[in-house]
């Protein structure tokens, strides 16, 4: 089992850190409770497979709109609410990265689903953020002020992820939670960010796999093999 991941109260954000906000409980159906299902099962592969390269890491789970913080070692720093993109969908249309806002259409604007290696680096307007994905203009920043209509302050304090569907892509969090964990976490190295996928499956977008099943078909393999310690004159 994954260090410091425990699917309640972690993932919940209840006391996984003092950066998390309180706001938000377990999920509230059957499909938020499988995906955040998936998303432990996704952080017990990075380290059991290594797929994070020795680096810190982040899943994003857009069903449940939340981003959870890891060290390298895989233990969980922190969990947040997040704003993610308006329309659902795992891809990003292409030549997003250079057109105008104003010319992306609602249903283009998507978080897509991948592993990115993020670093950080300075918008056009100096401010600090996480790169994600530089050829779609994909990055994950403190959460923008937007139009009075928006309401992503409160969007961020409501108690369900139903409204948290709201930008053109990135991926908003709590100011706090991004000077207190993002950017001290990724100052002095580059990290992988995995966003769940939320029209596929892990395994199609990151060729993940069941740490807990791998463990019971090793064993049964174990169990049917030689032991390899048979003297060779019982032979």
């Amino acid at each position: 089992m994954l260090a410091g991941f425990a699917l309640q109260p972690a993932l919940a954000g209840d006391n996984a850190s003092p950066t998390a906000n309180s706001n938000a409980s377990g999920p509230e159906s059957p499909d938020q409770e499988k995906h955040f299902f998936e998303a432990r099962k996704v952080a017990d592969w990075v380290i059991d497979s290594a797929d994070n390269a020795g680096m810190p890491f982040m899943i994003i789970d857009k069903t449940n709109a939340r981003v959870m913080m890891f060290d390298a070692t895989g233990r969980l720093q922190g969990s947040t609410p997040a704003l993610l993109g308006l329309a659902k969908g795992d891809d990003s249309t292409p030549g997003i990265g250079q057109r105008k806002l104003s010319t992306i259409r609602p249903e283009e604007r998507t978080t897509p689903a991948g592993r990115f290696v993020a670093s950080l680096a300075k918008d056009i307007h100096g401010q600090e953020i996480l790169w994600v994905d530089y050829d779609t203009a994909l990055s994950l920043h403190r959460v923008v002020k937007g139009t009075a209509a928006e309401k992503r302050d409160q969007r961020l304090d409501s108690a369900t992820p139903d409204d948290n569907r709201i930008s053109y892509g990135c991926i908003n969090v709590p100011v706090k939670f991004y000077e207190r964990l993002v950017s001290p976490t990724f100052s002095h190295t580059n990290g992988i960010v995995y966003i769940l996928p939320e029209t596929r499956t892990a395994k199609e977008v990151f060729g993940s796999y069941d740490v807990g099943d791998r463990q019971v078909n090793a064993a049964k393999t174990l169990d049917n093999s030689p032991s390899g310690l048979t003297d060779p004159q019982d032979k």
